[in-house]
């Protein structure tokens, strides 16, 4: 099959900032990406990205004479999956309203999210995981960890786990070949926990599931981990961290707290670096929409920080509660910084200016050699139209 997993328009401006910098289907809950796991669900079709311009070439959409087009803020299911292998040239699955897929064949895009089609097919597929806001990823990533725990273990064996790690629930853990688990607490009495290719958790981890970490990615000694909790490929984690997402390549390396979060690729968290999940009355949190450009209500008690590609804060850092940290944002100094930190902050409680293109640049490049990846001209053409489409959200150039 050939799928082209398309960005709705409505959701890709609401899951801003992360969507900023990658599809909507490039977003990590789970185990997997919502592409990956389209490419499992459908036995390994080819899964390709219909997204905006300017993250095209790093995104490509691959067109073939049978094409797929699949709403990429949905996340899969079994019955979904052989629903939309089932449409015929011109039909659409729809659910209350929302448009999961069409079949269009031919070797030109033309594909538009309201076209009339031929026929409308409703889908019968249940509770499915729709992610529309920034807070779906943390809020609905302990059923999308069981769901992706079943698909990538159905029919395997676990590697061994390592004597001297103490463990309740064993069936509902799984280690992929390559991993180091040392003198830890597993605890899959809640939820699965998932631990991938050449991981390692270090002595001392207390790990509660539903919890993965993927491959290559690590656990400081004496890190405490609560459900439903995701530690993307390559990421460097310890401290204290509850109900987050870790999307890939970023660190949190020492002590401090972490809780009802996500965090994009490339952050650096300083030590001791902390936010608030709840408010000291309890009252709703509120996040900044960058669709609406105001603060809207979320309709969660606990909602922590919201922290998008290559965002950086120094040691000692505190975030409020239902904090957003635009791209490429370097945050430092005392004191709580406001709750929406926009694009390209260089700054603090005690102001911000702009964290200049060039610079940025060159923080990115020594960041992504650490790990042996280029930063190369396809990523710094992205970055530049972000700072570019991102300026009127930075108030401080507006007011000169």
């Amino acid at each position: 099959m050939n799928c082209i997993l398309f960005d709705p328009e409505k959701e890709r401006k609401q899951l801003q900032p992360f969507t900023l910098t990658r599809p909507v289907a490039g977003i990590r809950i789970g185990i997997l990406t919502i592409q990956e796991k389209w490419t499992h669900y459908l036995k390994g079709a080819n899964c390709s990205f219909l997204t905006q311009d300017y993250l095209q070439e790093k995104y490509p959409s691959e067109l073939d004479t049978v094409n797929y087009y699949i709403n990429g803020s949905i996340c899969p299911d079994s019955m979904l999956s052989k629903e939309i292998q089932t449409l015929q040239n011109g039909q659409a699955l729809v659910q209350n309203k929302v448009l999961l897929a069409v079949r269009i064949d031919g070797t030109a895009h033309t594909f538009q999210e309201q076209t009339e089609w031929t026929s409308k097919i409703e889908s019968q597929s249940k509770a499915l995981n729709q992610i529309q806001f920034p807070q779906d990823i943390f809020s609905l990533n302990a059923a999308e960890i069981e769901k992706d725990f079943d698909l990538l273990t159905a029919g395997r064996k676990s590697a061994p786990i390592p004597e001297g790690n103490q463990v309740l629930n064993p069936d509902r853990i799984f280690i992929e070949e390559g991993a180091t688990v040392l003198f830890s607490v597993l605890n899959a009495t809640n939820g699965a926990i998932y631990i991938g290719k050449d991981a390692e958790i270090m002595e001392g981890c207390k790990i509660r599931g539903p919890f993965a970490i993927c491959e290559h990615a690590g656990l400081k000694m004496d890190a405490k981990i609560y459900g439903a909790t995701t530690i993307g490929p390559y990421c460097k984690v310890g401290g204290e961290v509850n109900n987050s997402v870790f999307f890939a390549y970023s660190n949190k390396g020492h002590d401090g707290f972490v809780g009802n979060s996500v965090i994009g690729e490339w952050v650096n968290m300083g030590a001791d670096t902390n936010n608030s999940n709840l408010k000291n009355t309890y009252d709703e949190v509120k996040l900044w929409s960058y669709s609406e450009k105001r603060f809207i209500k979320t309709g969660l008690t606990f909602c922590g920080l919201m922290m998008a590609d290559h965002a950086k804060c120094g040691i000692n850092t505190m975030f409020n509660t239902g904090t957003v940290v635009g791209v490429g944002a370097n945050v430092f100094g005392t004191g709580f910084p406001r709750n929406y930190i926009p694009d390209f902050s260089w700054g603090g409680a005690q102001g911000f200016e702009t964290f200049i293109v060039s610079k940025f640049f060159k923080t990115a490049d020594a960041m992504c050699k650490r790990r042996n990846i280029a930063f190369g001209e396809i990523d710094q053409k992205i970055i530049e139209k972000v700072f570019e489409i991102t300026s009127e959200n930075r108030f401080w150039e507006n007011t000169k």
